[in-house]
C-alpha cells in the first residue's frame, strides 16, 4: 500500500492549522495516519512551517510520496534538495564500488 507525506487539517473553523503526516494513500485526509512530521499554519504571517527534517528524510528514504502541498512545503524547508543530494551520493557510491569487468 502506498505511503503518502500528506495534510492533516486541524483547528477552528475558518482558520486552518495542519499537521504535515505519514498515512496510507487509502485513508481518508482527516483519518488515520502512521506518524506526525511537522505542522503549517498558513493563517500567520510569515505562514509558520515545522517539520522534522529526520522523520521526513527517513520517510522520503522508505519512499513515502509527498503531496504536491507537502512537496511545495519540503522544498521551502530544504528537505527535498538534502534527500535529492543523499540519493545522488549514494548512487554514485554504488557505481564507484562495481568491480571491472
Amino acid at each position: 500500500m502506498p505511503v503518502k507525506i500528506r495534510l492533516k487539517r486541524i483547528g477552528a473553523k475558518k482558520r486552518p492549522v495542519y499537521r504535515v503526516v505519514v498515512a496510507n494513500s487509502t485513508a481518508s485526509r482527516d483519518g488515520r495516519f502512521i506518524e506526525t512530521i511537522g505542522q503549517y499554519d498558513p493563517c500567520v504571517e510569515p505562514p509558520l512551517i515545522k517539520i522534522d527534517e529526520d522523520k521526513a528524510l527517513r520517510w522520503l528514504g522508505n519512499g513515502a510520496q509527498p503531496t504536491d502541498v507537502t512537496r511545495a512545503l519540503l522544498k521551502k524547508q530544504g528537505i527535498l534538495d538534502r534527500h535529492e543530494a543523499a540519493k545522488t551520493a549514494a548512487r554514485e557510491a554504488r557505481a564507484g564500488n562495481k568491480p571491472a569487468a
